[in-house]
């Protein structure tokens, strides 16, 4: 096809904004953004729908035709236009159609990914306080003025089995070699992911009913286990099916080193034994709630689950963490995801406490 008459249209997954003097077009869906003359404005409002390139250089007949040629070329260079049929246009129309309710606010969820994260594992003091703000950090307490009640202290339930375990929670990154049993990973996933019941509403159907909150109980979090050091299970990723209570082998042959690149290169998650990826399938939320700010429940979701995982796997004497420095378009595209119905949001993992010397 001539260059002349191949169609073109603007990018849908596409926000403009002023950063001090200069305009920027981000490409949201492609994670580009460019400087660009007002002017360009104008070119992307012509290409609202498919057009090409003959017709914009009649539409733009005030310039050189050779210039508009020129700036077309850099537009499509840039994924700010699109041809007809490509891969991107095709994925762009997939996620403008997917997240039409969302945009342009839950463009914020496309805008984060993948960022660039810094290994700072290895970096001495004196260059890690170098990089620290050198403005004092806020107040780690507020007060507030006006009278007080002092509140009566906890009572026996403080000696319970519940309380012991909501004091023993923390964050550990230290593992040893020792596997951890399948049993155990088995109640992980049961007792955080798993379908504990049913409600039935008059309006909404069936609805599931799991240990961690959901906004309008749509549980729009799935959850993928990569087994490294499993007794029990051979290494690979695995999707939990949250009723059947069953495991179903997506790919074999993970290493430590997948976990690794899976979390930003943070060395200590070569170590664990398990990771649950936590992924969203927002078309769960979004049937119910079309407002945007609904985006915020999905993120919720996960940090419900991610409470619930500490708590269970300190309960069951594991060593726990979470992470949200994830690749997570390597991870999308390993677990078979579009990245735009469904996409990584959280991780999980544990491992066995190394023994005190």
């Amino acid at each position: 096809m001539p260059d002349g008459t191949i169609s073109l249209r603007r990018a849908q997954a596409l926000v403009a904004y002023w950063r001090g003097e200069r305009l920027l077009f981000h490409n949201f869906a492609a994670v580009r953004t460019i400087t660009a003359n007002p002017i360009v404005c104008q070119v992307l409002d012509f290409f609202g729908n498919w057009r090409t390139p003959s017709q914009a250089i009649a539409r733009f007949s005030s310039y050189e035709p050779n210039s508009v040629r020129a700036a077309i070329s850099q537009l499509r260079k840039h994924d700010l236009l699109l041809v007809r049929g490509s891969t991107d246009a095709v994925r762009d129309a997939h996620l403008s159609r997917t997240w039409a309710d969302w945009l342009p606010e839950g463009s914020f969820h496309f805008c984060t990914k993948d960022t660039p994260f810094i290994d700072r594992s290895r970096w001495t003091l004196a260059r890690q306080m170098a990089a620290t703000p050198k403005t004092p950090p806020p107040k780690i307490f507020k007060t507030v003025s006006g009278p007080k009640k002092r509140l009566p202290r906890a009572g026996n339930g403080s000696c319970s089995e519940f309380v012991r375990v909501l004091l023993e929670r923390k964050t550990q990154r230290e593992f040893s070699s020792t596997p951890v049993k399948l049993e155990a990973i088995a109640e992980l996933l049961r007792l955080v992911w798993g379908v504990q019941g049913y409600l039935y509403s008059p309006r909404f159907g069936k609805m599931l009913r799991k240990t961690s909150a959901s906004g309008g109980a749509r549980h729009p979090i799935e959850v993928y286990l990569m087994a490294l050091r499993v007794r029990g299970l051979r290494p690979g990723l695995y999707h939990y099916h949250p009723d059947r209570h069953h495991l179903t082998l997506i790919k074999g042959g993970v290493t430590p080193e997948t976990a690794w690149l899976y979390c930003a290169r943070q060395h200590y998650v070569k170590k664990a034994a398990a990771l649950f990826i936590m992924t969203a399938v927002f078309e769960r939320t979004m049937w119910k709630y079309r407002h945007p700010r609904a985006y915020r429940t999905v993120l919720l979701d996960a940090g419900h689950l991610g409470q619930t995982f500490y708590l269970v796997a300190t309960w069951l004497g594991l060593a726990p963490f979470c992470t949200a420095a994830l690749k997570d378009t390597l991870i999308d595209t390993d677990l078979g995801l579009d990245g735009i119905s469904e996409s990584v949001v959280y991780v999980a993992g544990v491992g066995v406490s190394p023994v005190p010397d």
